[in-house]
C-alpha cells in the first residue's frame, strides 16, 4: 500500500493525532479479538504521545487488553536513563490500568545476543496461525535524521531472515549493544506510524519519501507493510524540503 503522508502544524497537533490512532486502532482491533499489540518507540518523538495517553485519553483506552512491546531497546538496565522502556513506564506505563503481564520489554541488563534472542521466544508466543512472526495491530516508529528507524542504522545488513537481531557494530559513531526487531516484523503489521519532527530531519525525509530507493543508506525505506497501513506524521518543519507533487503519496494537512 502507498504511504500517507500528514502534515501538522506543530509537535502538539501531531501527538495528539498519534494518540486518536491508538485509540482508534485499539477499538477496532478488539472488534475482531480478544488483545491488541502494540509495539512502542523510543526518543523524543512519542514523549507528548506516552502523556496525552495517559491523561487526556487514559479512558478512551480498554488498557487490560492492551500488549506493549518494543521495536528496540538498549542493553542498559530497566532504570537506566537510557532505556527505552523506562521512559515508557515512567510517563505512560505506571499511570494507567494495564497489567505488569502485558508489558513485554526486552531485557536490557543481558547482552545484546542473549536479549535479541530471549524477545524473539516470546514473540513466538503472540504468533497467530499460519504466521511466523506476531501480527503487530499498531507500531510507532522514529526516524533519525541519518534515516535509521528503530536500531536499523545505516550500512547495517538489508536482507535479514530473523525477526529480531542483536546489534553489536558501531554505525556512524553510535553506541553498540541494541535489540531491534527487523522489517520481517515491521512489515506485517496492520498499522505502521512513523513520526518525524524538526526542520534536522527535512532533507532526510525528502530522500526517504522519494522514488529513489536506497535502503542500505536510508534504513527507513525498508519498512514496507504488504497488507498494512503505513502512515507519516510530520510537522511543517521537517516537512519543509518535500516536494511540491509527491507521486503515489496521499497528502493529509492536519
Amino acid at each position: 500500500m502507498k504511504p500517507e503522508l500528514r502534515i501538522f502544524h506543530d509537535s502538539e497537533r501531531l501527538s495528539r493525532h498519534a494518540a486518536n490512532l491508538f485509540v482508534e486502532q485499539s477499538h477496532r482491533a478488539l472488534l475482531e479479538q480478544t488483545r491488541f499489540l502494540v509495539a512502542l518507540n523510543g526518543g523524543n518523538s512519542p514523549t507528548r504521545l506516552f502523556q496525552l495517553l495517559a491523561s487526556d485519553y487514559r479512558d478512551q483506552v480498554d488498557w487490560n487488553k492492551v500488549h506493549v512491546f518494543w521495536g528496540d531497546e538498549r542493553c542498559v538496565p530497566p532504570d537506566d536513563a537510557g532505556s527505552n522502556f523506562r521512559q515508557a513506564d515512567e510517563l505512560l506505563l505506571s499511570k494507567v490500568a494495564i497489567p505488569e503481564s502485558n508489558i513485554h520489554r526486552v531485557l536490557g541488563e543481558l547482552d545484546p545476543v542473549t536479549a535479541s534472542k530471549k524477545y524473539a521466544e516470546m514473540l513466538k508466543t503472540f504468533v497467530e496461525s499460519k504466521l511466523d512472526f506476531p501480527r503487530f495491530d499498531l507500531i510507532y516508529l522514529g526516524m533519525g535524521e541519518d534515516g535509521h528507524t528503530a536500531s536499523l542504522f545505516p550500512n547495517s545488513p538489508v536482507q535479514v531472515n530473523v525477526p529480531v537481531i542483536p546489534v553489536t557494530a558501531n554505525y556512524q559513531d553510535r553506541p553498540a549493544n541494541r535489540v531491534t526487531m527487523t522489517q520481517l516484523i515491521f512489515n506485517q503489521a496492520r498499522m505502521i506510524v512513523f513520526m518525524a519532527t524538526g526542520e534536522k530531519k527535512a532533507e532526510t525525509l525528502a530522500h526517504v519519501v522519494s522514488e529513489r530507493y536506497n535502503p542500505e543508506l536510508y534504513p527507513a525505506q525498508r519498512i514496507d507493510p504488504k497488507d498494512g497501513q503505513l502512515i507519516w506524521l510530520v510537522d511543517e518543519s521537517a516537512a519543509s524540503k518535500l516536494p511540491r507533487k509527491l507521486k503515489g503519496l496521499k497528502i493529509c494537512e492536519g
